[in-house]
């Protein structure tokens, strides 16, 4: 059987940037939360990132990418950001706006690219594990090599 590749993979895989595929179980393509998914794949849920979308005061989108157990500050965000506030944006408009779903959001190959800031310890991190771009799948990438792909920045972003 042919090993299934999601868009982020064959763009890594275009770019010949290394990664590490993982895959969990799904039922009824329903997404589950993050600390599951790091149980699933065996990896520690502080190595295990989630992608979030917000919307300015100005209307600009940003992307924000956390460990899966960690809350977003939406204060935090917006210093980094240089706005006045941010907010998360409705789950219905996630799909249309970044080609992806809920549970199987990345930060790699969204329809457009948006300013996207990791939680600061990722560089610390050997490896970061985040989705494949779709439910049920996970790529594990050095965060160095990810920053630099994506033009990615650091900042505080978690309470």
């Amino acid at each position: 059987m042919a090993e299934f590749k999601t868009n982020v993979m064959r763009t890594l895989d275009k770019k010949k940037i290394e990664y590490i595929p993982h895959q969990y179980p799904v039922t009824d393509g329903t997404p589950i939360d993050g600390v599951s998914v790091a149980s699933y794949i065996n990896k520690d849920a502080s190595c295990v990132y989630k992608t979030l979308v917000c919307q300015g005061a100005s209307k600009k989108y940003y992307v924000f990418v956390i460990p899966v157990a960690d809350q977003l500050d939406l204060k935090k965000c917006a210093k980094a950001a240089g706005e006045k506030s941010v907010e998360m944006i409705k789950q219905k408009d996630l799909l249309p706006l970044t080609g992806y779903v809920h549970g199987g959001c990345s930060p790699i190959g969204m329809k457009k690219p948006f300013k996207t800031f990791f939680q600061q310890d990722v560089e610390s991190l050997e490896t970061v594990t985040l989705s494949a771009g779709k439910i049920g799948y996970q790529i594990e990438i050095k965060p160095k090599t990810l920053l630099n792909f994506i033009g990615a920045e650091t900042a505080e972003l978690t309470c």
